[in-house]
């Protein structure tokens, strides 16, 4: 597990960027913290390193968008299911499964829907600007994307080692 600082909102897109250069077909990226902390901020860094053209959005009222790009970005919110059998409705899974790649915010919502491999994200706000994040990785493809991740994160403008998450 590492932990890093995120000076300003740029930072954060510019993780969302190098996130993006590390992702390969069916790698899943679970992303937890409070509302604001940065999820759908780190998110539009990603699109934007998978050349994904238009707008992205948070997909809280639509649970699920999907973005062509260099791979599919398949953008989940679960914030607003309650059960885990909702998941069914939006074949979750399946999205998981399939050939592009998923990031999810509130991703630990349902701890028996996690994937067997992801890197898992938490973001915390440290003040007004600066965010925390803490990055690690679950199964050898999560464990991969995580340490490939954190490498590409250290020497970008703006992100330094530690930072102490609320």
């Amino acid at each position: 597990m590492w932990t890093l600082t995120l000076e300003d909102p740029q930072a954060t897109h510019a993780a969302g960027i190098a996130l993006a250069r590390c992702l390969e077909p069916g790698d899943v990226v679970l992303l937890t913290g409070e509302l604001g902390a940065g999820k759908t901020a780190l998110t539009k860094g990603v699109a934007e390193g998978l050349g994904v053209a238009g707008p992205v959005t948070s997909p809280t009222f639509n649970i699920l968008l999907v973005y062509p790009g260099r791979l599919t970005l398949n953008h989940i919110d679960l914030y607003r299911l309650e059960r885990s059998e909702e998941l069914v409705d939006i074949d979750y899974w399946g999205t998981l499964e399939a050939d592009g790649v998923s990031v999810v915010e509130w991703g630990d919502r349902f701890p028996d829907a996690m994937p067997a491999h992801y890197a898992l994200a938490r973001i915390g706000m440290l003040d007004d600007t600066r965010r925390s994040i803490e990055v690690r990785g679950v199964g050898p493809r999560g464990e991969q994307l995580a340490e490939k991740w954190i490498s590409a994160l250290y020497g970008l403008a703006g992100v330094t080692r530690g930072g102490d998450l609320p």
